[in-house]
């Protein structure tokens, strides 16, 4: 049977709506996620105020909540002291938004794929391999790689002794990051024989590691100390230390506040060798750990 003229037309009505309603959802779902961004720098100084959004990680002295709730930790207020540089130098307002990320490689990514406006830290390692996707700060702060194992293992004396002396051990490498870079060549070049496993964050790695005799692993010197200090059973080798890294902002490619911020850096004769600074690292972090990182 024939559909009738008007009965046509309804199809059609339908056919176009229903193909309206899919490409909708389409756009909605193919949306991409919005920009990790503040206000360029000049925009801040025409206006006399911006926002600067401020990407971190969070951790124990650096990035953490004190008992009152308040955001606080050396690269905090590093950053709202710049806000105070800025107000002073330039007469301008800056916000700063602070956002938190837990997992690093997701910070690493939210800040390489970002806008203008945008500053992070999360003690990242400057290497001239990052600066190709980055913009660095001026470094805020020294830093020592330390191999660690649980107490109950000997010292290590020579890093010709490390597949006799961690005999039946595994390495435990935090994925993605320079430490796992530093222990993949350790394995390679003194015990090829030792396997490597991965863990997601730096308190995983000195959990495991303190459970028993089972990983040898790097961390930062600053966690290790921590955890030392609360009485976790690890135990540093020090002929493993790296210390050849430094610590900086990390800025997105063609950021506008690259300058701005190797200014406030450098304003004083440096802000590293300032009585502010000292006083900052040795507020969060204590005098003996403040004087090994700076």
């Amino acid at each position: 049977m024939k559909k009738s003229p008007i009965a046509r037309q309804r199809v059609k009505v339908l056919a176009m709506i229903t193909l309206a309603t899919i490409t909708l959802l389409g756009a909605c779902t193919n949306k991409p996620s919005p920009v990790d961004q503040g206000d360029p720098w000049a925009q801040v100084l025409e206006k006399g105020h911006g926002t600067l959004k401020a990407l971190y990680v969070p951790a124990e002295g650096f990035a953490y909540r004190d008992e009152h709730g308040t955001l606080t930790g050396v690269t905090v207020e590093l950053i709202k002291e710049l806000a105070d540089f800025v107000r002073e130098k330039y007469g301008a307002t800056i916000e700063v938004e602070f956002e938190k990320e837990e997992d690093w490689r997701v910070f690493y990514t939210r800040i390489v794929n970002g806008g203008d406006g945008l500053i992070g830290f999360g003690n990242v390692t400057i290497t001239e391999e990052r600066k190709n996707e980055l913009v660095f700060s001026p470094p805020y702060m020294n830093n020592t790689a330390a191999l660690i194992t649980h107490r109950d293992m000997p010292v290590l004396n020579s890093l010709d002794e490390l597949s006799s002396a961690f005999e039946g051990m595994k390495a435990l490498a935090f994925e993605g990051t320079l430490h796992e870079k530093r222990l993949r060549k350790l394995v390679n070049e003194h015990f090829p024989a030792s396997e490597v496993h991965f863990a997601a964050s730096n308190d995983e790695i000195v959990e495991r590691v303190s459970e028993n005799t089972t990983y040898f692993a790097y961390i930062d010197l600053y966690n290790y100390v921590r955890a030392a200090n609360r009485g976790v059973p690890l135990k540093r080798h020090p002929i493993g230390d790296d210390s050849a890294e430094q610590f900086g902002y990390v800025m997105p490619l063609g950021t506008t506040w690259d300058a701005i911020i190797k200014q406030y850096f450098l304003h004083n004769d440096g802000l590293t060798g300032s009585k502010r600074y000292k006083h900052i690292m040795e507020e969060h972090l204590g005098k003996n750990l403040a004087r090994l990182l700076q």
